[in-house]
């Protein structure tokens, strides 16, 4: 598969770039997209399924399902950690095929465990957990993608992956209602549950959740296979990456992550939950993926105001708003003597979901430019050969840092969840956990500031 190596890419060059450069990367980044499009639905499906496991005829606590809503994040979040490595180790190519190949397992797993009522909560923690191979996905996606591009266009192609990318959530939440409602496959789906609602009996296939990405999947994996490239220059080992976790702005920009895409994760997991358990008479699943839409579609609009006005002053902003809107929610939310406003619960939801997108295409904006630059002032004065070398190597540690910091910032998706239902148990409320988020996020917007936007920051991006 030598055809499939591309044994030059020098995309900050400006004739290579303009000849073949620029096609070949927007291939391989229109063939990533759907990909990950996929994985973020397998990873995100428990946050619509769990509404539904009760129609099906399975019967667990509110902790249990805020557990199986949690899992998949906190598997993914730490797959993410060893996939951030993989594609420098085996190549973008081959990694994105065997990647998104890895996602039928869940997905098959899931649709004949969910046939039978009679399955065990340990089998369906199991694939919860598994559901944690999509969001590995994104940090070798990631990776993978910021080897293409020069440094002008590599936050809206992050942003464009990663944004479109993330449509996945919103996708599994608005499908997954419509295909468990009928036997899409024919005699294939099995026979369905039954469930009595306003004296009228229903089917549902709740089997189809999985079912239904089956054929995507293996079209998606035999795209990246065969349309996709490697990156001969982009080779390295574990250990040439592992020089990230002695760079300070590696460690700052993973805080910063967790504020943007963990909230983003983390909302998309829990928010269909914690309405249902806080608005006792609204059907989540008719808004779930609102927020989620809003947030992907924003991401690549970050990364591209970010690229004309610079990522940090971006962030710093978005945290800015994100600390507001969460006082919305907890002005909206239920209280003693008050029923709360759903229609604003809902609204302060979206307007979050929309600044951690701003905030992920704006973050992952500063992380090459942040690196660049780094190497970049310790090969000042040096000869051409030092410069192009610091160049090489600014571009293997952004690729492990982005790769890296999506990992640590995925497990929000298990944090927030499990906050809200942590919040729930000890006090009665979700306020607990909502007056932490806050706390946080003016943590984030304080090292912005300090470390980035303000005038005289160590490193403006």
């Amino acid at each position: 598969m030598t055809a499939h190596v591309l044994k030059r890419w020098e995309p900050e060059d400006s004739g290579f770039w303009q000849n073949q450069g620029e096609r070949i990367a927007n291939r391989n980044l229109w063939i990533s997209i759907p990909a990950l499009m996929l994985a973020f639905s397998v990873w995100m499906l428990w946050s619509v399924v769990v509404v539904n496991l009760d129609k099906a005829g399975f019967s667990f606590t509110k902790n249990q399902l805020f557990w199986l809503t949690a899992l998949p994040a906190l598997s993914g979040a730490t797959l993410r950690i060893f996939y951030s490595f993989l594609v420098p180790i085996f190549g973008g190519r081959r990694w994105t095929a065997i990647s998104t190949a890895s996602l039928l397992i869940p997905a098959v797993g899931m649709g004949m465990a969910l046939k039978d009522p009679t399955t065990s909560y340990p089998t369906l923690l199991i694939l919860a957990l598994l559901c944690g191979l999509g969001g590995g996905n994104f940090s070798s996606s990631m990776a993978n993608i910021s080897f293409f591009f020069p440094k002008h266009k590599k936050g809206l192609a992050t942003g464009l992956n990663a944004g479109i990318g993330n449509l996945g959530v919103s996708l599994v939440q608005f499908l997954t209602p419509v295909v468990i409602s009928g036997a899409v496959f024919g005699a294939l789906s099995g026979d369905p549950a039954t469930f009595v609602k306003d004296g009228v009996e229903k089917h549902i296939w709740l089997q189809n959740a999985g079912f239904i990405w089956v054929p995507f999947i293996v079209v998606a994996a035999v795209a990246a296979w065969f349309g996709m490239n490697d990156i001969a220059d982009a080779k390295a080992s574990f250990a040439d990456q592992a020089v990230i976790f002695k760079r300070k702005h590696n460690w700052l920009m993973c805080w910063l992550y967790i504020g943007t895409f963990g909230s983003f994760i983390g909302f998309s997991a829990g928010l269909a939950m914690l309405t249902k358990s806080q608005f006792p008479d609204v059907n989540p699943t008719q808004y779930a993926f609102l927020g989620p839409l809003v947030g992907a579609l924003v991401r690549p609009i970050g990364g591209w105001i970010s690229d004309k006005i610079g990522g940090a002053r971006v962030t710093f902003w978005v945290f800015v708003g994100m600390t507001v809107a969460v006082f919305g929610v907890l002005h909206f939310m239920p209280h003693a003597g008050s029923p709360g406003n759903f229609q604003g619960f809902l609204t302060m939801f979206i307007l979050l979901f929309a600044l951690t997108g701003i905030g992920n295409g704006s973050t992952f904006r500063m992380i090459p430019i942040i690196f660049l630059t780094e190497r970049q002032r310790e090969a000042q004065g040096k000869d051409e050969a030092a410069q192009r070398q610091a160049s090489l190597d600014a571009g293997k540690e952004s690729a492990a840092v982005l790769g890296f910091s999506g990992a640590i910032g995925a497990y929000g998706g298990f944090f927030i969840p499990k906050s809200f239902g942590t919040s729930i148990d000890l006090t009665g409320s979700v306020d607990a956990a909502l007056y932490s988020f806050i706390l946080f996020y003016l943590s984030c917007l304080v090292v912005t500031w300090w470390f980035y936007s303000r005038k005289g920051a160590d490193m403006p991006c």
